[in-house]
């Protein structure tokens, strides 16, 4: 279908355009088309954490010790062919030029040559390899950071700012793809050239090494002791803030509606603006560290060369040295003090790299709240028998939200928890998902403790609708396949059939691969309801969780989406978390949760015949419809 109908028909469905523009469509065809075929990646995935041992730059490493040991057998072919040129020079200076051979000055040009040459294939051989071999570590690092943010459990979400994740996932593995593909090479290379260089030195002349040694080693020293514990707290200061400026930039964005509507964007701004300032400060202070230690150490350096000039001058003049060793010795002091500068600079990216592993350990160091046991067994195909038995949880030690409760629901079964806002009914619906674990008591599934099982066995058997349905970006089929992605289009079409949303999917340009945006802003609040919906009746779960699916609808959506349930609850054991009484009225029984404890139990006439908490709360909703 052309670009520019499916827009058409987008407007004509009542739906913003999602997919792409009409203008980029070619281009973007011929790009997909210049593509490589990629393989499927084979990723293993547990819910149990396998390696407890704290993460490090060594550990990490240790696996591509082979690659490393390669990546530094090139940097020495390329550090020491880099090096031979001042050697070259001294015997073309006193066997060539003072000596008056010719055929001296031709053999030290061409092994000059030859050294330039070997020098550039070691160093395209190192640049490849290490590119590669950075690009392969931080695949398996990003890898094992988002596998891991996959297995914690919802509390730390509930704790975590988003921004402060997503710079564990940006900034802080950005520091890390530099500091693996560029850094700690250039680090070997710059080391071991300072150790070539300190040998040569000495061979070339012993007094003028030592006089080097001594006048300029002591200083650079203390320098760089003060260098490195001044730059540890600015760049670890500046993990921190760029944290800070990522968790308010998407707090911002997620909150625009909100911000717009109560016009604080002039007061987000001037926040922001704190906040980046507080990030530009730290910043400034890591830039005026290395702005006194490099120029600082620069002069150091220079001042060494003019007392080995003067120095070596004399021994010149004296004949304890001839004119090239001279030249040899300042050439190689020069390239003395490259590496130093180098060193610097190096540094101060290891630095950023050991701010970002220390925020990564601390991340890949928490612990999910829900473990799945080494023991834990295969839940079998189940008939929906769902029990808590004694059941007391709180989300803060001393704050109970819970306490003693016991619910037994049949399999088949619609049950209701209804009650005031807080008093519990969504933390049981968590606890019947294992998002939670108890503190005491137990959550029983057809007999089987929800903790002696395995979660990928639990969960595939359960479904669980929210209030607000989260969709994602992609199309409506992904969307409604997404518990079972490797099915034919005819059951996910039969999902959407299910739930009545047919008539609006044929409408759409493209039918189930129409594009819809990211979160599912692209449709109404009743149209995402009913995919949400579709998206469960496709999962064939055994047990249904609803979070009072019809309280932010209209009435028409209502309508659509309660024959919808009708369809999705039939066979099935559902927990409907109602806040309106008409939903509870569907429920072949009712929970009334008042204050963390089950206070009635019954059918709704049974209920109302009590008069007891829910037949207070049924006569101020019929004295409403009045």
């Amino acid at each position: 279908m052309a670009a520019g109908s499916a827009v058409a028909q987008s407007a004509a469905a009542g739906l913003p355009f999602a997919g792409v523009p009409h203008e980029l469509a070619e281009k973007v065809e011929a790009l997909e088309g210049s593509e490589p075929e990629h393989p499927e990646p084979q990723v293993s995935f547990s819910h149990r954490v396998t390696d407890r041992r704290p993460f490090t730059l060594r550990r990490f490493l240790a696996a591509h010790r082979g690659a490393l040991v390669f990546a530094f057998a090139l940097v020495v072919v390329e550090t020491i062919s880099l090096q031979a040129g001042p050697l070259l020079t001294q015997v073309g200076i006193d066997r060539g030029i003072v000596a008056e051979n010719v055929g001296v000055l031709v053999t030290v040009a061409a092994a000059y040559v030859a050294s330039i040459l070997v020098n550039g294939l070691a160093s395209w051989a190192r640049v490849a390899w290490t590119a590669r071999l950075g690009e392969t570590l931080m695949y398996e690092l990003r890898l094992r950071v988002f596998s891991h943010l996959q297995r914690l459990s919802l509390d730390f979400y509930s704790g975590e700012k988003a921004g402060r994740l997503m710079t564990r996932m940006t900034s802080d593995i950005e520091s890390l793809t530099a500091l693996f593909q560029d850094g700690l090479v250039n680090l070997a290379v710059q080391a071991l050239t300072l150790v070539v260089i300190t040998v040569v030195l000495f061979l070339l002349n012993a007094t003028l090494a030592a006089i080097t040694l001594l006048a300029v080693v002591p200083v650079t020293l203390l320098a760089t002791l003060w260098f490195r514990g001044a730059s540890d707290r600015g760049y670890t200061l500046v993990r921190e803030r760029i944290a800070d400026v990522l968790s308010d930039l998407q707090e911002s964005l997620s909150g625009i509606r909100i911000i717009a509507a109560h016009n604080r964007r002039r007061h987000n701004v001037a926040r922001h603006g704190n906040v980046v300032g507080e990030y530009r400060d730290a910043n400034i202070y890591t830039a005026r560290v290395g702005a006194v230690y490099g120029p600082g150490t620069e002069a150091v350096g220079v001042a060494g060369q003019a007392l080995i000039l003067l120095v070596g001058g004399h021994m010149v003049l004296d004949g304890r040295l001839t004119l090239g060793e001279l030249t040899a010795f300042i050439l190689y002091l020069t390239a003395f003090f490259a590496p130093i500068q180098q060193l610097v600079q190096l540094y101060n990216q290891y630095q950023q790299g050991q701010a970002a592993v220390q925020k990564l350990r601390e991340l890949l160091a928490t612990e999910p709240s829900v473990v799945e046991k080494e023991d834990a067994v295969e839940l079998p195909p189940i008939r929906g028998e769902v029990a808590l038995e004694g059941v007391t949880f709180s989300y803060e030690p001393g704050k109970p939200v819970l306490e003693d409760v016991s619910i037994r629901i049949e399999p088949g079964e619609t049950f209701a928890l209804v009650g005031p806002t807080g008093a519990g009914k969504s933390t049981i619906a968590k606890l019947v998902t294992r998002f939670y674990d108890p503190d005491r008591g137990r959550v029983l599934i057809d007999g089987a403790d929800l903790r002696d099982v395995t979660l990928t066995s639990l969960r595939g058997q359960l479904g669980v609708v929210p209030q607000e349905p989260f969709l994602f970006h992609g199309t409506i089929g992904d969307n409604v396949a997404f518990a079972r992605p490797d099915v034919e289009e005819d059951e996910v079409w039969d999902a959407v059939r299910a739930v009545g949303l047919d008539d609006l999917v044929e409408r759409l340009p493209d039918g189930l691969d129409t594009v819809v945006h990211e979160r599912g802003v692209s449709l109404s609040t009743g149209e995402r309801q009913l995919l949400a919906l579709a998206r469960a009746f496709h999962a064939r779960p055994r047990v249904l969780v609803l979070d009072e699916a019809t309280s932010s609808l209209d009435l028409k959506s209502e309508a659509k989406v309660e024959r919808a349930l009708d369809a999705l609850l039939e066979g099935r054991t559902a927990v409907l978390i109602a806040h309106r009484l008409a939903t509870a009225m569907r429920a072949d029984r009712i929970a009334v949760v008042d204050e963390g404890r089950v206070v009635e139990i019954g059918t709704h006439a049974e209920l109302v015949a009590q008069r007891g908490r829910y037949a207070a709360m049924y006569d101020t909703w019929a004295g409403h419809l009045a």
